[in-house]
């Protein structure tokens, strides 16, 4: 039985989507697949359905109408692995292979002593490959600027390659979420760390897509402005209460990761 599943929002992946698929049911740990795809133009959601077909416990395809933002797409996926498949742990990450599924167990097993794991780029052996000077810069300024206002632990504060345990999950309202786009990742860890959730990294080399167009645009980066503003305000409101830090339950621990 697979009770890890990894989320993959897609649009225009079909460059990817193989070789990612491939590389995912490859993986020494059982991991399976969720592929929420956007309506591509490129045929991204019928391969997706050519998976599903021939691997139908390990990839599950939701198909959506349009681009709908990133957000949604993971909250999509974390419901259907969540209520439906009952999953125990659940990833995300990008379908460019930024990402590399060869980290996805090293996630896995921190995930035995941290309810949310980070695959980071800013941790001692974390780092970047071919990625431009300008897009380092703007991470890096986008990671300072939520961790000083909003007061975040983690190193790696955008990343959107994560684990999070089922139990965080059911634990946030993530229908009254707010962001839609790659501001969602911060709002996220934000939710996560205001309830008092463990939060660990693992390092990864993160490496710019090596197929198709990047997805970031202006106006998310407006966003992730507005979001992080937001929040802010939150924050020096007090929000909900700061629960104290919920430790790893041996009793969650029993499946064989």
């Amino acid at each position: 039985m697979i009770d890890t599943f990894v989320i993959v929002p897609t649009y225009n992946e079909a460059d990817n989507l193989d070789d990612l698929l491939q590389q995912i049911l490859d993986l020494p740990t059982p991991v399976g697949a969720i592929v929420v795809d956007d309506n591509s133009p490129d045929g991204t959601g019928d391969m997706a359905d050519r998976w599903a077909a021939t691997h139908p416990a390990a990839v599950h395809v939701i198909h959506r109408p349009a681009k709908l933002g990133l957000g949604t797409a993971y909250i999509a996926g974390f419901k259907l692995a969540v209520h439906q498949l009952a999953a125990e742990r659940i990833l995300t990450m990008d379908a460019d292979f930024s990402h590399n599924p060869r980290y996805i167990p090293d996630l896995i097993a921190l995930s035995r002593a941290k309810h949310v794991v980070i695959g980071s780029r800013y941790v001692p052996g974390g780092g970047t490959r071919n990625c431009s000077g300008r897009r380092i810069f703007l991470s890096r300024v986008a990671n300072f600027v939520a961790r000083a206002l909003l007061g975040l632990k983690a190193r790696d504060a955008t990343a959107g390659f994560r684990l999070y345990r089922r139990e965080v999950l059911l634990s946030i309202p993530l229908d009254e979420i707010f962001s839609s786009g790659y501001s969602f990742l911060v709002e996220m860890l934000f939710l996560c760390q205001r309830r008092g959730w463990q939060i660990g990294e693992v390092p990864i080399i993160f490496e710019d897509r090596r197929k198709g167009q990047t997805k970031i645009s202006r106006q998310e980066i407006f966003k992730a402005q507005y979001t992080v503003f937001r929040l802010f305000l939150r924050r020096m409101r007090g929000g909900e209460p700061r629960r104290p830090a919920i430790h790893v339950s041996p009793a969650n621990d029993h499946r064989q990761l």
